[in-house]
């Protein structure tokens, strides 16, 4: 099967303008880019940890809240679980109907975690493990 260099081209370009990943996200984050990072999980998931500096609003909450809590200026990176949930695709899908500049975050809150990125629970932070399945393992970051 032969596919063409600008349909590959195309694909890849167009892809990148609506998903991310974690590594991209902190950096982000570190930079002081504006934007903000929502996990649409239940917030069961949610206390049981999530990226540190994200804010919670499930999927099925989007449409009711994202405008009265995020200016539709702002841009907006949403996560799920992990590259078996299709959360976040519905809470992007959520927030493009509304009007926002939305990406998806590759890898999600498990991706996330296992890159040892800053994540926290209901009762405050957690610890940092790095896995080495995922990245170069470092001590710090």
């Amino acid at each position: 099967m032969s596919i063409s260099s600008a349909a590959t081209l195309s694909y890849f370009q167009t892809k990148l303008l609506v998903e991310t990943d974690v590594s991209d996200v902190y950096a982000a984050q570190r930079a002081g880019d504006d934007f903000v990072l929502v996990d649409v999980r239940n917030l069961e998931a949610w206390d049981q940890g999530h990226a540190s500096g994200a804010q919670h609003m499930p999927h099925r909450d989007i449409a009711t809240r994202a405008t009265a809590e995020i200016p539709l200026t702002r841009p907006v990176v949403v996560y799920c679980w992990s590259p078996g949930c299709n959360g976040g695709a519905r809470g992007a899908v959520e927030f493009a109907q509304l009007g926002y500049s939305v990406r998806e975050m590759i890898g999600g809150y498990e991706y996330w975690a296992r890159e040892g990125l800053p994540v926290e629970s209901a009762q405050g932070p957690l610890p940092r493990v790095f896995d080495p399945l995922v990245m170069p393992v470092r001590t710090t970051a």
